[in-house]
């Protein structure tokens, strides 16, 4: 799911490439080096160029393009060979080596953990970032999808719901990625009691349930899919669903929602009341780490407001640091401050890991929506 996101968003380095090294100037060697393997946009040069400032250490970067790749490579050389790694914090299952034990160290007292949002340390624990009870990933970035729509063309009172996507002035123009619509909507269907699903976590529970909330889901869809108004699977598709297909309401992702508004204060991204559906990338110091001192410094360097709002500015994402809009372009932190209030930042719903059943199954009502 993370490297399409990333592909999709046309940032600066998309594609699952072979790793590539980026050294810095050896000029600030004298104060030790920390080896950083992150997605290929998260450290670009500006932020190096601070950090080696600040610190006098030397930071070598190893990029990666997909979760497979990192994970692969972190396997590989036996959790050695990097400081600092970035992963998906639904992935950290991946870094378990073949005694049962995390590739990443629990996360040192001298990292600055108090600066990350605290709702989403609080809900990172249940999504990978504790292992064995001790904190091993901290959060790092995260994008949502939510709502966007067109409020002069379909004027939404109160905060809006899922559910809006099939009121009857969406009739023909509701757009949707399918797979995504039947996690909204049955959040949505179990807000109201229609179809009980724990908040759409049973769907990761069992196969059984799985097929259950979603049979219900999915019929509950077809039932009014005179609404289907455009499908879209990345971020050219969700743009044109509103500028060209004629959509007045879709699940987009933030990005789509907030680079309309630019465009067109008509349109609005918003989060739902039943919660915002989440992903989170995480970082973490491996136990092979041989500079763990300097990657502390390197993590709290990551975890300043100032370097959360450079970081915002380069990528687009949102920065799990607490204020970091504060020090992002004025653009963006208008948007992060309108669209993310802090009950919004309480109420994330967060894609989980995938257990082994959940993506055939999921794709067996895709296809049942998508041919309706």
């Amino acid at each position: 799911m993370s490297f399409t996101r990333r592909s999709a968003l046309k940032l600066t380095a998309a594609g699952a490439a072979a790793p590539m090294i980026l050294k810095a100037s050896d000029a600030l060697a004298s104060s030790g080096t920390v080896k950083v393997f992150a997605w290929q946009d998260y450290v670009q040069p500006n932020i190096i160029e601070a950090f080696e400032a600040e610190t006098g250490i030397q930071l070598e970067l190893t990029t990666y393009g997909s979760n497979d790749e990192a994970e692969s490579t972190v396997r590989a050389n036996g959790g050695k060979g990097f400081d600092v790694v970035f992963p998906s914090i639904t992935n950290s299952g991946g870094y378990v080596d073949d005694s049962g034990d995390s590739f990443f160290a629990p996360i040192p007292a001298a990292v600055n953990t108090e600066n990350v949002i605290p709702s989403f340390v609080r809900d990172s624990a249940g999504l990978g970032g504790v292992f064995k009870g001790e904190q091993i990933l901290l959060p790092f970035d995260w994008g949502t999808e939510g709502v966007t729509y067109n409020a002069a063309a379909m004027p939404i009172e109160g905060q809006v719901s899922y559910g809006d996507l099939w009121a009857d002035a969406a009739k023909g123009k509701a757009a949707f990625r399918q797979k995504s619509v039947i996690m909204g909507t049955g959040l949505y269907l179990d807000a109201i009691g229609a179809v009980p699903s724990n908040r759409m976590l049973d769907v990761y529970k069992s196969e059984d349930d799985a097929r259950r909330v979603w049979g219900e889901v999915t019929k509950w869809i077809l039932e009014r899919k005179d609404n289907f108004g455009a499908f879209w699977n990345n971020a050219t598709e969700a743009t044109a669903a509103f500028k060209e297909a004629g959509s007045i309401i879709g699940q987009t992702w933030d990005t789509t929602g907030l680079l309309l508004n630019r465009e067109n204060s008509d349109y609005l991204y918003r989060a739902p009341k039943e919660g915002i559906v989440t992903w989170l990338d995480s970082f973490g110091i491996l136990k092979g780490a041989e500079n763990p001192e300097q990657a502390v410094a390197f993590m709290n360097f990551m975890l300043k407001p100032e370097t959360g709002g450079m970081f915002a500015n380069n990528t687009g994402y949102n920065s799990a640091v607490a204020g970091a809009a504060d020090f992002a372009s004025p653009e963006f932190k208008a948007q992060f401050n309108e669209v993310y209030t802090p009950d919004v930042l309480g109420n994330m719903w967060w894609w989980q890991a995938d257990t082994p059943f959940f993506a055939p199954v999921r794709n067996e009502f895709v296809e049942i929506i998508t041919n309706a």
